[in-house]
C-alpha cells in the first residue's frame, strides 16, 4: 500500500535541521564528540533550574490518589489559573484560567490553534525567514502558508504582510525572539501589525488572528519581549517551557487567549476540542503540576549571552557577518563571497566538522542558521576550523 501523496511529498523535503542532527551524531560516532562543531539544531544543553529538580522529586513522592489519571482537557484548573497569572504579567492583559489551554508543547498547541481556526483554503500569513514546520502546521488543517518579506536585517515589515493579506487571510503568525535570526519585533512594530489586521477586519469583515508563536519569550538579551496580548483584540499565544527551562522532551506549553477576543466562549471551546481530537488528549499530568510551581524560574540566560559574544568573535576573525541576535539562540550568517550558494557553503563547512543547517530551509537562500545552545568549550573549539573552511571557501 502506498503512503499518503502529501505525506510522500513532505518527506521528500523534510526538515534539514533533523538531517544535520543526524548527520552530525554520525560524525560524532566517527571522529569523536569534542572534534565535531555541531550547531544544527536549537537542543538546549544547560539542564533545568534546580527548583525543576526540587520540584519534581516532591511530585513524584506524592503519589496522590489519581495524580495519573485525566484531567479537564484544557489541564488542571489550577495550573491554568497560575499560569493565567504569569502570562498576564508578561502581556499587560487580565487574563483567568478559562483563557488557558495547556499544550503538548508548543507545536502541539499550535496545531490547536489552526485547527480550531482554519477552513480548507483560509490562508496564514508568515513573514520570510521562518521555521519551516509552519507550513506543515498550517497544511495540517487545510491552510495555505503565504508568505511576506521581511525588512533589511530581518525586522518584521507590517506593510509587506499587509500587502500579502486576502479575504482568506485566517491569521498572521510571528515568531519573537525569532528562529533562526534572534530578532526580537519591538512594541511599536506589533502596534503596526495590530493596526494592519484592524484595517483588514474593517475592510473584508473578517479579522485576522495575531498568532504569537513564543517559546524564546525569556531568552532575550536586552529589553523584554514586548506583549501580543494587549496590542491586538484577536491575538493568541502559544508558548512551551522547552526554552526557558530546558525541557523540550517534556512536551509542556500552553496556549494563552486575549481577553478582548470576539466569540470568547466558542474560542476557547474550539481549542479544548482541537487538543483532545488531535489524540494529545491533555498535556503531561506531571509536567502541569511542575510548571505551575515554576512561573518565576528560568535558566540562566547570561550563559547563551556570554555564548553569544565567544561565537561572534570566533566569526568576526573568520570573516562572516551575521544578523545580530537580541534573543533565543542562534546566529544567522551571511554566505561569504557573491555566490551565496548556502547549501554549498554548509557542505564545505561539513568537510571541516562544522555543522549548520542552509538558510534555504527558512526560506532565505544565502544564509546558514547556527545555534549556539552547546557547550562554550565547542565553540572556543571551532575558530582553527571557522579560518580553515574560510581559507578553503575563498
Amino acid at each position: 500500500m502506498a503512503i499518503a501523496k502529501a505525506v510522500k511529498e513532505a518527506l521528500g523535503s523534510s526538515s534539514m535541521i533533523r538531517k544535520m542532527f543526524e548527520e552530525g551524531s554520525r560524525l560524532k560516532r566517527q571522529h569523536g564528540a569534542d572534534r565535531v562543531f555541531d550547531f544544527s539544531i536549537g537542543n538546549p544543553d544547560l539542564e533545568p533550574p534546580p527548583a525543576f529538580h526540587r520540584v519534581f522529586n516532591e511530585l513524584a513522592r506524592e503519589d496522590s490518589p489519581g495524580s495519573h489519571g485525566y484531567m479537564p482537557n484544557a489541564g488542571y484548573p489550577d495550573v491554568r489559573a497560575a499560569l493565567a497569572e504569569k502570562v498576564s504579567r508578561e502581556q499587560g492583559a487580565a487574563l483567568d484560567a478559562s483563557l488557558i489551554v495547556m499544550s503538548v508543547g508548543a507545536a502541539g498547541g499550535l496545531n490547536a490553534v489552526f485547527k480550531a481556526i482554519l477552513n480548507p483554503g483560509d490562508e496564514v500569513v508568515v513573514s520570510r525567514p521562518y521555521f519551516m514546520e509552519y507550513r506543515s502546521y498550517v497544511s495540517n488543517h487545510g491552510g495555505r502558508l503565504v508568505e511576506a518579506d521581511s525588512l533589511p536585517g530581518f525586522g518584521l515589515d507590517p506593510v509587506a504582510i499587509e500587502a500579502a493579506m486576502t479575504e482568506r487571510t485566517a491569521a498572521v503568525l510571528i515568531n519573537s525572539p525569532h528562529n533562526p535570526t534572534g530578532r526580537v519585533y519591538p512594541a511599536r512594530t506589533i502596534a503596526a501589525l495590530a493596526d494592519a489586521l484592524r484595517r483588514q477586519g474593517g475592510k473584508t469583515g473578517r479579522f485576522p488572528y495575531l498568532v504569537a508563536d513564543e517559546p524564546y519569550r525569556e531568552l532575550v538579551y536586552a529589553a523584554e519581549t514586548p506583549p501580543v496580548l494587549s496590542a491586538y483584540e484577536e491575538s493568541i499565544v502559544v508558548s512551551s517551557y522547552s526554552k526557558s527551562l530546558s525541557l523540550p522532551g517534556e512536551r509542556i506549553g500552553y496556549i494563552a487567549v486575549s481577553p478582548a477576543v470576539r466569540d470568547r466562549d466558542e474560542v476557547m471551546e474550539a481549542l479544548i476540542y482541537a487538543t483532545r481530537i488531535l489524540g494529545f488528549v491533555n498535556a503531561p499530568a506531571l509536567m502541569q503540576r511542575i510548571v505551575a510551581r515554576l512561573t518565576e524560574e528560568r535558566v540562566a540566560v547570561e550563559v547563551y549571552a556570554r555564548r553569544r559574544d565567544v561565537f561572534r568573535r570566533i566569526l568576526d576573525e573568520a570573516g562572516i557577518a551575521y544578523a545580530e541576535p537580541e534573543g533565543a539562540f542562534y546566529l544567522f550568517c551571511r554566505v561569504p563571497g557573491s555566490s551565496g550558494d548556502d547549501r554549498a557553503f554548509v557542505d564545505l563547512l561539513k568537510k571541516h566538522l562544522i555543522l549548520g543547517v542552509p538558510g534555504s530551509s527558512f526560506r532565505a537562500p544565502g544564509w546558514v542558521r547556527f545555534a549556539y545552545c552547546v557547550d562554550e568549550r565547542i565553540i572556543a573549539a571551532s575558530s582553527a576550523a571557522f579560518k580553515a573552511a574560510m581559507k578553503e571557501w575563498s
